[in-house]
């Protein structure tokens, strides 16, 4: 079990990473090892994970979602595969940390009066400055 929040622990099985080669510069020890590292969740089919939890880890994940409700990501920020690692897994935790919060809702609330006299007093002053730009001697 791997700990993220006081609630959610993580089976070791639902993480899958895989070593692949990393982009970018870096001459011939890029081109012949496999340091980055690609790690895969599977978000819908998690028993960890409650339905809220999910939901809201999908809308954050945005493009890193598949269709299948598998998040993707990719390390390959270090030379070394085993700092990648830990680095996907750190953000994906980050992700479920976030998710784990509920939102507080919003309570509706009335404008003040003094906000309504304020608000018309500006309008009343910006129709001024604009009918001070019109041409003399129109009425429209």
């Amino acid at each position: 079990m791997i700990p993220v929040t006081d609630a959610i622990a993580l089976q070791d099985d639902e993480l899958v990473e895989k070593a692949v080669r990393a982009s970018g510069p870096g001459g011939q020890h890029v081109n012949k090892t496999s340091t980055a590292v690609e790690l895969r969740f599977d978000v819908m089919g998690s028993p960890s994970l409650s339905p809220d939890v999910k939901d809201r880890l999908t809308r954050l994940a945005g493009s890193r979602m598949t269709q299948d409700g598998v998040l993707v990501l990719f390390a390959q920020g270090s030379r070394s595969q085993e700092m990648n690692r830990l680095e996907a897994r750190e953000r994906l935790f980050e992700l479920i940390r976030a998710a784990a919060v509920r939102p507080k809702r919003r309570r509706p609330t009335k404008p003040t009066y003094a906000s309504k006299v304020k608000r018309l007093r500006s309008k009343a002053q910006r129709a001024g400055v604009k009918a001070m730009r019109a041409k003399p001697g129109r009425d429209d």
